[in-house]
């Protein structure tokens, strides 16, 4: 089998599974994109199998520390270990992300599951090429009514793929209902939100929700509606939905109807909204769309997430809430809560921390990757003036 081996001090060497062109010693037998290769140590020792991609920065990433390879009976072995460990998990197996690329030992494959309908996406070369045997492993394992690919995402042009949505198995099955605690929603797999709604934000609306009773809510880049219905929901005295897309506010507009709930939704940029705003409010959330997809615009992306929370904190209330989120994971905990501070800072606002938030445990995070680890939140509440 062709592969590399891996230079002296290696981040694979501290449990790592990427491996970086700067970290190649040497590659061998000729390796072909999108094949399996095996790693070795500059002692010539083995230290596993990798998919292989020059054309990525992330040239190797390893998936098992044995020699192995990515037939149907490899996914079907990897998927049902990913499905065990989720049926221990305190999530609706119906609606949870089954597969989560290298924290299920599967880099760059994401399944997600809404009732019936499965929704995939391959993120990495050698999974695109795979994408056929995985949809057949699938269907082994849930028998599925379809299976919907989602490759829209723009982490796809790291790896030299084009975008692609299609389906792999059944058919369309077009606009239907999902249930999440008290709420329902709409969902659409072809052509909502990332996978069709935001699961790894389905605890967190709950945890929001319990501070919004008989307070005014601003919701910021609101997408479906998901916290500002849960806190209409939870008893709030106004929820304003915000986002830019005309897609996102129907959603909001519909979702609001399907529950019975009020909520104003208005179409327009965030950033302007906020400036104009003249309104206080007691509840602010904002849950912006990544920043940044790399570590060369971390610089901007953190001026902007200054910028945002600063722009919220002046329309918020005596005891207000600001409840705010990242999902890049270029951007770390210590990174956003740093910003976030020096925007209290800015805007002459002491705040007091109240809950710690992340994404939910069917979105695994592995210790030795810390890149699993990609959204990140924090809720505070002002704090008087002294």
């Amino acid at each position: 089998m062709p592969g590399i081996i891996v230079s002296p001090r290696s981040r694979i060497f501290h449990g790592h599974d990427w491996i970086y062109a700067s970290e190649i010693k040497k590659v061998f037998g000729d390796p072909q994109a999108g094949e399996v290769i095996s790693l070795k140590d500059y002692k010539d020792r083995p230290l596993g199998s990798a998919i292989y991609n020059p054309e990525s920065q992330i040239v190797a990433r390893r998936f098992s520390r044995r020699k192995q390879v990515l037939d149907k009976e490899f996914f079907e072995r990897r998927i049902s270990h990913a499905l065990k460990l989720r049926d221990a998990l305190p999530v609706d197996p119906c609606l949870a992300r089954l597969v989560w690329s290298e924290s299920d030992g599967l880099p760059g494959l994401i399944v997600d599951r809404y009732g019936p309908n499965l929704v995939v996406q391959t993120l990495t070369l050698a999974m695109d090429k795979r994408k056929d045997l995985i949809a057949e492993a699938l269907v082994e394992l849930l028998k599925p009514e379809s299976i919907i690919l989602r490759n829209d995402s723009p982490m796809r042009k790291a790896e030299g793929l084009e975008p692609e949505v299609g389906i792999l198995y059944g058919k369309d099955p077009g606009a239907f209902l999902v249930e999440n605690g008290n709420l329902e929603f709409h969902v659409e797999l072809l052509s909502g939100q990332k996978t069709g709604l935001y699961l790894d934000q389905l605890d967190a609306y709950a945890e929001v929700a319990a501070l919004a009773e008989g307070k005014r809510v601003l919701d910021c880049f609101s997408n479906h509606g998901g916290f500002g219905l849960a806190c209409a929901k939870a008893g709030a005295a106004s929820v304003t939905c915000v986002d830019i897309s005309g897609e996102a506010i129907s959603a909001v507009r519909k979702n609001a109807t399907l529950n019975n709930l009020e909520v104003e939704a208005v179409e327009a940029n965030v950033f302007d909204f906020l400036k104009a705003c003249e309104n206080q409010y007691d509840l602010i959330i904002l849950d912006p769309p990544s920043f940044t997809r790399s570590k060369k615009a971390l610089t901007d992306a953190m001026r902007g997430y200054k910028e945002i929370n600063l722009r919220a904190l002046k329309l918020l209330d005596r005891d207000g809430y600001l409840s705010t989120y990242s999902c890049s994971h270029h951007v770390t905990r210590s990174h956003f809560f740093n910003s976030i501070n020096d925007a209290s800072v800015d805007a002459k606002r002491s705040l007091r921390l109240v809950k710690s938030h992340s994404q939910r445990c069917d979105h695994p995070i592995l210790l030795s990757i810390p890149e699993t680890e990609y959204l990140k939140g924090f809720t505070f509440q002002l704090l008087p003036p002294r």
